[in-house]
């Protein structure tokens, strides 16, 4: 049996190394894939798969159109899209993938580690990973018990973990029942410990104890109920990008009661992500506006008083002036000062863009170890968390 080892091991490891020279490589520039945007897998309308930066380079620089170097069908470079098996096989293959710990988190190894400490932020630690987090896609903190909510598509839709990585609670399955999500968008908690969560499933939105029992489902003819993020005054600000509002949700939670849905902006282009200051009450939105380009849509940010008075904006034209790269904004927080936080998932860092009576004053403050940024939330001490769709995690930053 002792000899046999030794042989399926070697056997493994040449399985391992043609997996990567077959699959791993694009076979235009034969450089490794890997999930940083240079090298990132892209499918092509075709079925066949190159890098980005292979898509980028055999593109029309005026019309965006490309052949397949394979088979020779013609597709604009917005009609390719991540190629998600190949990303989660680089994810499971990876020598770098953070090594588990006894409590399930991840040590903070290699690129989460180098933030700079002189930006105020450094890495703490990770949990999550896939399997434990499914693609998710909203996040939110509890103040009262210092609880991490994270929505996903796994099979209980709603997770809650400790700060220190550790499940505590999970619950909400897909289906029809008054307990189910069919597929939740975003999650807030509300300021007596009610999660709060969009369901596009069924363009609602869900309320819950911390023990999973429904308490209240709002339908009020909502197109697509998207981002949304709770008041000072434990009310809740939703944006719905089909409909191009936000609205402002009323309700005594415990008891399970809606008193008022009140529409407070209209006229936005697709505000999806919101976020509201626990401070001031000042509301940020990102806007997406219509694709033009290759690739990204453009994105804008708008900042409203408490009483909806527009404080300022900025697009990604306008970021573009005083950032090196072209910004597509998906996440957005206040911290406990009252700056404005914005996650960029095209560069893969996070932003500050200053308070609202300076806003934009750009700075980056998270610049490496992130793939997707899709959340971002605050704790009661003011480290950063960051859902990272990307690789399936939550990342935690504490302030230097």
């Amino acid at each position: 049996m002792s000899a046999r080892a030794p042989d399926r091991m070697q056997i493994m490891t040449e399985l391992v190394n043609e997996t990567e020279v077959s699959l791993l490589e694009c076979k235009v520039c034969f450089e490794k894939y890997s999930q940083k945007k240079k090298h990132r897998p892209r499918n092509l309308p075709c079925g066949h798969v190159i890098c980005l930066e292979c898509v980028f380079s055999l593109a029309h620089p005026r019309n965006f159109r490309l052949e397949c170097p394979f088979c020779r069908r013609a597709c604009k470079s917005s009609e390719t899209s991540d190629c998600l098996p190949l990303l989660h096989l680089i994810e499971i293959l990876s020598p770098a993938t953070n090594i588990p710990l006894a409590s399930g988190t991840t040590t903070g190894a290699g690129d989460e580690a180098a933030v700079s400490a002189s930006l105020g932020l450094t890495f703490n630690l990770s949990f999550g990973g896939w399997g434990t987090l499914i693609n998710p896609t909203g996040i939110a903190m509890c103040r009262q018990s210092d609880c991490v909510v994270v929505a996903h598509d796994g099979k209980k839709r709603i997770k809650l973990f400790g700060l220190s990585g550790s499940c505590m609670q999970q619950f909400g399955e897909r289906g029809d029942a008054g307990n189910d999500i069919k597929y939740p968008l975003d999650v807030t908690v509300t300021l007596d410990g009610h999660v709060v969560v969009t369901d596009s499933g069924d363009h609602s939105v869900k309320v819950f104890d911390f023990n999973g029992r429904g308490k209240l489902i709002i339908r009020e003819s909502f197109c697509l109920p998207w981002g949304l993020d709770t008041t000072p005054e434990n009310e809740i600000i939703l944006s719905d990008p089909e409909a191009g509002a936000l609205s402002r949700l009323t309700a005594n939670f415990r008891k399970g009661e809606l008193k008022k849905v009140q529409k407070i902006q209209s006229n936005l282009c697709h505000p999806r992500e919101v976020a509201v200051s626990q401070t001031s009450g000042i509301i940020a939105v990102i806007e997406h506006l219509i694709a033009k380009g290759p690739n990204y849509s453009s994105t804008r940010v708008k900042i409203f008083s408490a009483d909806m008075k527009l404080i300022g904006q900025m697009d990604s034209f306008g970021l573009n002036l005083v950032f090196p790269s072209r910004i597509y904004a998906t996440a957005l927080a206040f911290d406990r000062e009252g700056h404005i936080i914005v996650a960029d998932a095209y560069n893969q860092v996070v932003l500050c863009l200053g308070k609202p009576e300076e806003f934009p004053v750009l700075r980056p403050i998270i610049t490496e170890g992130l793939s997707y940024p899709v959340a971002l939330t605050y704790t009661a001490n003011n480290s950063l968390i960051v859902l990272d769709s990307g690789d399936h995690s939550v990342k935690i930053y504490t302030a230097s």
